[in-house]
């Protein structure tokens, strides 16, 4: 049956979900993993860079104007999440692998070449348009791609790896930022070049990556799609070595495929068909993307001006903070397919704001060095890190493929718009260093939002561990609604 008969007949029978969740991990599924989930490494470099404001001295700017840097970084991710989570999902996930990332590219690179702050703040925009780009269309191919029984922990590290990104820029910024080379000003530049670098790399990975075959099944593509199915599966035999089992077709689902799908009946979703969901995307979103933006855009300021450690040091305190935010979503990610989404959601932001708040207090009090600080900051976001991969993940699997592209791309947009007053908020808040109690303050909201955010999810969350996408939410709901 062709693209074109599907449509012309209507609903149409398929194994393909049941078919794709039943497949073993092999190499296959690694492919996708480094493939898609480097635009988190991505997205980490480019904060870390930002964050360690090498750039400031150059370009004459202050504390104020640094976070103003990391704020139209983050409103650009809101942009160009909201302009192709929409086009990803009318149009397929593949055709914005490349585009997403070109444009990144392009916008990191020439931000390199900034001669004033109005012209880095231009292409630190254009580079988070990118970015949020990625998020959108990436998110949905990963989950729609890797097997049921392996979906959440493998998000969940996907999103965790942005830590392994910013490690690299951590790392990278021990020898750039050092006097010898920054104060010529090459340092920050030759920084924004390092994300492009590994995006051309990238790039031809991408081209081996498959569309996703449950976007092609409910866009009228059913042909295309069980072709897909059917190169997944030989591809997947080949490496594993052993037949695949038929999948019995008392597993098959009714699919109604549409093509676009117009803003009221999407707004049906978040707010009519599915508001407990939504509440809890928004709330998972935004305290977590408020924490994170307050102190990744601060920590630099915080170490330099409390702390007086000087600028080309303060990588040697983030990076074993970076790699312990990288191991959280590796090791208790698994626990969220075991003991399940709403347990360990509550669990990991609860403990993330209760260390925070306690450092909180220690840092008001004067009783922490820049060592003490450094590692209740690990503690907090070991936890912090994996709970906000959660979110990503829960965004995600909760609505209806039709839109799912659209859910990350307006839950994030939300998430980062409250996200992206938190840098420019904590900077002030830091002012001249000369007063703890303005940012111990800052700490305890922050940590209160955590907390809140956690508990909404267990209470309001959804228990999908280990189910399949269509048996999660209702990907039929266009014909039902007809």
């Amino acid at each position: 049956m062709t693209a074109t008969d599907t449509r012309s007949v209507g609903s149409v029978r398929s194994l393909v979900p049941a078919r794709m969740d039943r497949l073993p991990w092999t190499r296959f599924h690694w492919t996708v993993v480094l493939g898609l989930g480097v635009s988190w490494i991505l997205d980490g470099l480019e904060i870390q860079m930002v964050s360690a404001n090498g750039f400031a001295k150059q370009l004459g700017m202050n504390s104020a104007e640094v976070g103003i840097t990391g704020s139209v970084y983050l409103v650009g991710q809101v942009v160009g999440a909201l302009v192709f989570g929409r086009l990803s999902d009318r149009l397929g996930r593949r055709k914005f692998f490349i585009l997403t990332l070109a444009i990144y590219l392009i916008g990191s690179g020439i931000a390199g070449l900034s001669f004033a702050p109005w012209f880095l703040w231009v292409f630190r925009f254009i580079a988070g348009m990118g970015i949020g780009g990625e998020y959108t269309a990436i998110n949905s191919a990963i989950d729609e791609i890797i097997p049921s029984h392996y979906r959440g922990r493998v998000d969940i590290a996907i999103n965790g790896t942005y830590w392994g990104g910013a490690a690299l820029g951590a790392a990278a910024n021990l020898f750039l930022l050092t006097p010898q080379l920054n104060d010529q000003g090459w340092g920050w530049r030759i920084g924004f070049f390092i994300g492009p670098v590994l995006g051309l790399i990238i790039i031809y990975l991408r081209r081996n990556i498959p569309e996703s075959p449950r976007w092609q099944l409910t866009h009228g593509q059913q042909q295309e799609a069980e072709d897909n199915v059917d190169r997944i599966e030989r591809e997947v035999e080949e490496e594993s070595g052993r037949k695949l089992e038929p999948v019995p077709e008392s597993k098959a689902i009714d699919v109604t495929p549409t093509e676009s799908i117009p803003f009221s009946q999407v707004a049906h979703v978040f707010l009519r068909r599915y508001p407990k969901r939504t509440f809890v995307g928004l709330a998972m979103m935004i305290t977590q993307s408020f924490l994170y933006n307050a102190i990744f855009f601060s920590y630099a300021l915080v170490l330099e001006h409390f702390y007086k450690i000087s600028n080309s040091a303060t990588g040697l305190y983030f990076f074993p903070f970076a790699i312990g935010n990288l191991i959280g979503p590796l090791v208790l990610g698994p626990l969220f397919d075991t003991i399940g989404r709403r347990k360990m959601i509550f669990a990991t932001y609860g403990l993330a704001g209760v260390v925070l708040a306690i450092s909180g207090a220690m840092f008001q009090a004067g009783a922490l060095t820049a060592v003490t600080q450094t590692i209740f900051w690990c503690v907090s976001f070991f936890f912090a890190s994996a709970g906000a991969s959660s979110a990503y993940l829960t965004v995600s699997e909760t609505f209806p493929l039709q839109v799912r592209g659209q859910a990350i791309s307006y839950f994030f947009s939300i998430g980062q718009a409250v996200g992206a007053f938190a840098p420019t908020i904590f900077g002030i808040l830091v002012g001249d260093g000369s007063s703890r109690g303005p940012l111990a303050i800052g700490y305890y909201f922050g940590a209160g939002m955590m907390i809140v955010g956690g508990v909404i999810a267990l209470l309001f969350g959804v228990s999908a561990e280990r189910k399949g996408l269509e048996d999660i939410s209702d990907i039929n709901f266009m014909a039902k609604a007809k």
